[in-house]
C-alpha cells in the first residue's frame, strides 16, 4: 500500500468536517496563486451569466431535477 494510499484511509476515518477541511488544504497546497487575467476572464464570465439572467435568455434548470440527476449519478456509481 503507497503513502497515499495509507493517507487517504486514515483520511476517510474522519469526521466530514475534518474531511472537508483536509481536502481544503490539500488543494490550496497544489492551486497555483490567481492570476490577474484569470480574475478578469472570470468575471466578465460572471458578467455574461448574470445578464443572461436577466434577459431572459439563460437556461435554468429547477433545483429539484438537478437535485434528482445528482442523486442518480450518486446512486450509478
Amino acid at each position: 500500500m503507497s503513502d497515499a494510499e495509507r493517507l487517504l484511509k486514515l483520511a476517510m476515518e474522519l469526521e466530514p468536517a475534518e474531511r472537508l477541511s483536509l481536502a481544503t488544504k490539500l488543494l490550496d497546497s497544489v492551486e497555483e496563486p490567481e492570476s490577474e487575467e484569470w480574475s478578469k476572464a472570470w468575471a466578465a464570465e460572471l458578467d455574461r451569466r448574470i445578464q443572461s439572467l436577466r434577459d431572459g435568455t439563460a437556461e435554468t434548470v429547477s433545483w429539484e431535477t438537478v437535485r434528482e440527476e445528482a442523486l442518480a449519478r450518486l446512486r450509478n456509481r
